[in-house]
Formats: C-alpha cells, structure tokens, sequence
C-alpha cells in the first residue's frame, strides 16, 4: 500500500499528518462467516484516564460475544500522541480503533487517515448531541464518533459567599456579576481569581455571543478577531476580570489558580471540575467548602458558552478490518457502555439523554447543561498553529485588558494570526 507523509502543524507542535490511501489490500474484517469474525484481534488505542479497567474488560466481553473476535486495548500518553499516532497511521497495520483529541480531529480528517463512518452515524447517532459531534464531522462527512467530553464550570467558596450574604447561587450573568461585587465590598477575599489569558474561557464566551474566530475570504481563513460579536465576549470577559487581581498577562497554569484558590481567599473562579484537587492538595480544609454551577449565561434559560475539550473515536482509513471496527464502535458506542463511561469517569455522554448517569457528581452535574450549547476551536485544519506560543488570542486578550480597544487589539495580533493560518498544512 502507497502512503504519502504530509507535513503539518500540530494542537501544540509540530506533528505529521498521512495522506492514506485504503481499500487495496482487502478487508480481512469486512465479512463475518459463520464463527462471526473468530480468530481475529481487534487494536484499539485509548489514553491513559479515558476509560476505566472495568468498562474495558466489559466492552471486550461483550465484543468477542458478539462477534467472536478479540478486542486488545493499548494505553497511550498524552505526551507525544500526535507523533506516535501519525506515524501508525501511515504504516501497514495501524490501530483499527483510537481515541482522538475532538480538535485534533479536522487535521487528520483532511490528511486522510480516518474512514468514512457516515454509515455508522446514520444507524447509532440519530440523537448525538449536535454540540458534541461536530468535531467528528469535516467538510461535510463524519470522519468519527464522539465519545466523552467536559467543560468549565464556576468553583466557589461557600464559605466566602455565605460571609457576604448570598443564600443562592447565580442563574445569570449580571447576577453572577452582582454577586462577586458583594462579596468584594462585605469580605476580604478576591471576588473571582480570572488571569488575564484564561483564553479557553474567553472562547466559550465568544461561543456563547455566536461568534467565530476566523472566517472564510476566498480559498483562505483568515482572523475574525475584528468582529463586532468577538469584541462583546471580550468586554464581558474585561468587566469580570475587573473584579479580580489576577495578573492580565497569565493563563490559569500560571501560577494554577486552583492553588490560589486553595488558600481560602478567593470567591470563585472558572475553571474544570479537576482543578478542585489542585487546590485541596493545597489547602485539605478547603475540601469542605467547594460547591459548583453552571457558568451563568445572558438569560437564565440557557447556560453560558463553554469550550467543549473531549474525545472522539476514529477508525484508520487503512485498518483491514474496518467492518470490525465498526462492531466495536456499536458496542462501545451504545447507552449501555456509553453511560457507564459517564457514571465511572464522570464526563458528559455523547447524548442527553444518557446526562442521568452523571447522578449524584456534583461537578458533572454542574457541567452537563452547558454541554448542549457548547463548542470548540474552529474545526479546521488550518487552526492547529494558532494555538502555539506566544498564542495570538492570548496578547489580544491582554491587550485589551491593558486599555486598547478590541478593534486595536485585533489589528494588533491579526498578521501573526493570518500568518499562522496560512502555513502549510
């Protein structure tokens, strides 16, 4: 089989996307006779905390009675993931089945190193949250299937809320602002830690206004940073950065704001439901006074934009078993395994209505009703060197927290961002 490698720019690095060519060698798992697909091992890639050993040892179960085939799952790190897997996907025998990152999806779509699952959308994915498959869907065609995902929520401190007199937690924006001034004219503490480059904050605000962060002009995308609706997510985002005394030059790793969190002075901040363990491996006592909600939107009838981070699941284009792949997918896929996912890991289910298995994880449930209305990066190709320090959406923010308008803080970044959408893919 003839495979080209392309050159291409990763989320974070450089990485190596396949031009795959499929279909000439056969497909060993394209029929089942009479024993189903017996004899035969199915490769599937997972990351390292996706799925939990007991959903694994069931999914296999229920796969070789299926199909009478074996399912091998391989565990593989965060770190180095794009290379390792474009240089899988452009050998003979790559992974049949792997977890993909839901933005590094488009890149590998456009490459051609995953299979067409139009098919299999049509007779399981009837009622995926539209949200959520959007990444698996490039150029028109659905290149995966989503399967886990989270997003931000608001960590507060009871404690500090209860000192300043609020008995309820916020169901809107401005109540939400509201509330962080009164705590900072009745206590102490900061009202909201939020760092001047929180950017995945500030694209689920964007998110939110209906907002892209490019556009198209010709053959080419280019930045959209100048738009009117872009330029409002980013004056909500000034008015409550206002409130705090984070630094507009940092991100949220810089210092992690859930150690400035943890050590008790601080009324809130945006962030994911994890960072709670940052800031009780700071402070154990602050365990008892962490609560969680939904980041308030506009209206209280619907939530705040989130960015939506998650995991699709992809077949090779040049898997020889891509029909076994498929059955593997069915069953993974399902309400059954699905919603055990959720239940076990905690993560918002391909569906909504598998969001009851969240039940009793408070931080999932705080979660789960943004998801709807989410979404993520532009799901092109082209994004992926945007992303890459000194990232372009982070000096616009800083630029505008530090006095120039959204309108010159766009001029400000739009060549390197430009330049960056431009490279060679």
């Amino acid at each position: 089989m003839k495979r080209k490698l392309i050159s291409a720019i990763g989320v974070a690095a450089m990485m190596v996307s396949i031009a795959a060519c499929g279909g000439d060698d056969g497909d060993e798992g394209g029929k089942a006779g009479a024993d189903g697909y017996a004899g035969q091992t199915l490769t599937v890639w997972v990351m390292d905390g996706s799925s939990p050993d007991q959903w694994q040892k069931d999914v296999a179960a229920a796969f070789e009675k299926k199909t009478k085939a074996k399912v091998k799952f391989e565990v593989q790190q965060w770190n180095g993931i794009q290379q390792k897997l474009t240089t899988a996907l452009s050998e003979e025998n790559p992974p049949d089945v792997f977890e993909i990152g839901n933005t590094q999806t488009p890149a590998y779509a456009k490459a051609g190193g995953l299979a067409d699952l139009a098919d299999l959308k049509t007779e399981i994915g009837a009622d995926w949250t539209e949200s959520l498959n959007n990444s698996s869907v490039f150029e028109g065609k659905q290149y995966a299937a989503p399967w886990y995902f989270a997003n931000r929520v608001v960590l507060y401190n009871k404690s500090v809320w209860a000192e300043a007199g609020i008995k309820d937690t916020p169901k809107t924006r401005d109540e939400f602002y509201e509330d962080l001034k009164t705590i900072g004219e009745k206590t102490d503490a900061e009202p909201i830690y939020l760092p001047g480059q929180n950017w995945y904050h500030f694209v689920g605000l964007t998110i939110g206004e209906g907002a892209e962060l490019v556009k198209k002009e010709g053959d080419k995308y280019v930045s959209n940073l100048a738009d009117p609706k872009v330029a409002a997510a980013m004056e909500t985002y000034k008015k409550f950065q206002s409130l705090s005394k984070a630094p507009k030059d940092k991100d949220e790793a810089t210092p992690q704001q859930g150690e400035v969190f943890g050590k008790g002075n601080v009324g809130a901040f945006i962030g994911m439901g994890w960072e709670a363990g940052i800031a009780i491996e700071a402070n154990k006592k602050i365990e008892k006074e962490i609560g969680y909600f939904t980041i308030p939107g506009a209206t209280a009838d619907k939530p705040e934009g989130v960015f939506l981070g998650g995991s699709n699941l992809a077949v090779a284009a040049g898997s020889k078993k891509q029909e076994l792949a498929k059955e593997f997918l069915r069953i993974a896929l399902s309400d059954k395994y699905e919603g055990q996912l959720a239940k076990e890991n905690g993560v918002i289910p391909n569906k909504e209505s598998l969001q009851s298995n969240l039940k009793g994880n408070v931080v999932a449930e705080a979660a789960a009703p943004a998801a709807a209305g989410g979404g993520t990066t532009p799901l092109i190709a082209e994004w992926a060197a945007v992303e890459n320090a000194p990232n372009p959406i982070k000096t616009y923010m800083t630029a505008v927290l530090n006095g120039k308008s959204p309108a010159e803080a766009a001029a400000q970044v739009e060549e390197e961002f430009n330049k960056r959408l431009s490279q060679q893919q």
